[in-house]
């Protein structure tokens, strides 16, 4: 990892390259309704993730319309919980707006682990996200993450929405399949990883070097920033290299998610290199 004094030669991410931002959706749409996305999942695959996950306690409530009651595995038929009841009646239940295709669940979330667990051994790459507060982008993060093969995502725990409601739906079960942690100092949290031999790489639209130059096949910690201000000075200070997102069509900004996958693709074409290799 690099020292202290070179950190603090290195460019604060700032506002002019927003390759790994987006601005903040209204939450309107899902905060009108009659229910509360608090501890709420709905959608076929994010509640059946939800269900198979070991790491989740037991549901509360789950919601079925008769045809999908029908589906359902039968240990799942089993439960005391289930309720059987007309689409209407669910949606009640629910934000407004909540797309729940006959299946809804209220469950806690699943158990976080801590950064030892989640980066012992340091092998693969890591996510993690600098106060980035969307839950759609946070659900989409996710689904990549999981569909490159990360090891895990790491969640600043006092500004990250809980892994419920509409980041469920759009994680469409990956919640449910990618790890996590929710720590409360991220700066601290790369120092126990660096420790633990992960190198940090944050994604920053000033960048000298381009996001591909600076992955090697090290154990890599992926850092995203936020809506506004991009990867904090401080985290940033506790980052190995910075790196960019080429854009060769001159368009100057991409969704934090959209960058995510792509820098998710990038991490998992260098460990397939090496694997290969080794």
């Amino acid at each position: 990892m690099s020292s202290h004094s070179e950190r603090n030669d290195r460019k604060r991410p700032s506002a002019q390259g927003r390759d790994f931002r987006s601005k903040p959706r209204k939450q309107n749409d899902f905060s009108r309704g009659q229910g509360d996305a608090k501890d709420w999942i709905w959608g076929t695959h994010a509640v059946e993730a939800a269900l198979a996950n070991p790491r989740r306690p037991a549901p509360k409530r789950l919601l079925a319309t008769p045809d999908r009651a029908k589906r359902l595995a039968p240990h799942l038929q089993k439960l005391t919980c289930l309720q059987v009841m007309e689409g209407q009646e669910i949606a009640k239940q629910l934000p407004q707006g909540a797309v729940h295709q006959g299946l809804a669940l209220k469950i806690d979330e699943p158990e976080p682990l801590t950064i030892a667990e989640l980066g012992t051994p340091a092998k693969g790459f890591l996510v993690m996200l600098d106060q980035i507060t969307d839950p759609q982008n946070i659900g989409a993060i996710f689904r990549s993450a999981a569909a490159f093969g990360a090891k895990g995502v790491i969640l600043q725990d006092r500004h990250a929405p809980a892994l419920s409601g509409v980041l469920a739906k759009t994680a469409v079960g990956a919640v449910d399949k990618a790890p996590y942690a929710r720590v409360v100092n991220l700066s601290r949290a790369l120092e126990e990883l660096a420790d633990l031999g992960w190198r940090a790489v944050a994604l920053a639209g000033e960048a000298e070097q381009s996001l591909d130059a600076v992955l090697d096949s090290q154990p890599t910690v992926l850092v995203l920033g936020s809506e506004g201000e991009g990867v904090r000075r401080l985290v940033a200070e506790h980052c190995d290299a910075l790196g960019k997102i080429p854009m060769p069509g001159g368009f100057e900004s991409l969704n934090v998610s959209a960058a995510a996958a792509i820098a998710l693709y990038e991490a998992s074409k260098v460990r397939a290199v090496d694997e290969i290799v080794s």
